[in-house]
C-alpha cells in the first residue's frame, strides 16, 4: 500500500512541478497468464487454481482453504487492466488517481467453487479456520472509471478459464520452477 501511495504522490508532484500529464491507476487483485502459481507466494486465486488441479490429478479427496471463506475480494483479469490503462491513457488527463476494477467482489468460498468447477475437482473443499481469514472486504469504488465509459470484459469464469488453460499448457516448466 505505500508504494501505490507513494506512486500516486509522485506523479501529482511531478505534474505539478514539471507540467507533465502522468495519471495514476490503482488496480485490484489481477489474475491471468504468467501469473505466480507458487503456493507460498503467489495470490489466492493463482494459488487455488494450483491446489485445486494437483488435487484433482493426485485422486485426493479435499482441497483446504484459510479461514472461514468469508472474507470478500475482486479480481480483475490481467487484459483488462491492459485495456483499461490504454483506455485511460486516451480519455484522461486530471491529476486524480482512478481505481481499475470489476465493481464486484466474491468471498474466498465462492472463488474456491468457481475454480473447483472449472478445474474439475470432485472432492471436498475444507476450510481451516485456524488460519486467519485477513480482511473482511477489498473492493475499489470503481464509479469515476465506469463514468469515463469503460467497463471489464472477462466475467471472472470465462477469465478464470483461460488461466487455467495457460497453467495446463505451462504445468510441466511451472511445477519444475516452484520444486
Amino acid at each position: 500500500a505505500i508504494a501505490k501511495i507513494t506512486g500516486i504522490k509522485l506523479c501529482h508532484h511531478y505534474n505539478k512541478q514539471y507540467g507533465t500529464n502522468f495519471i495514476s491507476a490503482m488496480p485490484t487483485n489481477l489474475y491471468g497468464p504468467h501469473d505466480n502459481f507458487d503456493l507460498e507466494t503467489s495470490h489466492v486465486l493463482p494459488a487455488l487454481i494450483r491446489k485445486f488441479h494437483e488435487a484433482k490429478i493426485n485422486n485426493e479427496e479435499s482441497v483446504t482453504i484459510w479461514g472461514t471463506g468469508k472474507p470478500k475480494r475482486e479480481f480483475l483479469y490481467v487484459d483488462d487492466l491492459a485495456d483499461a490503462l490504454h483506455f485511460l491513457m486516451n480519455n484522461y488527463n486530471k491529476n486524480q488517481f482512478v481505481n481499475i476494477g470489476v465493481g464486484k467482489d466474491i468471498s474466498i468460498i465462492e472463488l474456491s467453487h468457481l475454480i473447483k468447477d472449472v478445474v474439475g475437482f470432485e472432492g471436498e473443499i475444507v476450510k481451516d479456520t485456524l488460519k486467519p481469514d485477513g480482511t473482511p472486504r477489498k473492493l475499489l469504488d470503481v464509479s469515476k472509471l465506469h463514468s469515463l465509459g469503460w467497463k471489464h470484459q472477462t466475467e471472472l469464469k470465462k477469465g478464470i478459464k483461460k488461466t487455467y488453460n495457460w497453467f495446463l499448457k505451462n504445468y510441466e516448466i511451472l511445477g519444475n520452477k516452484y520444486e
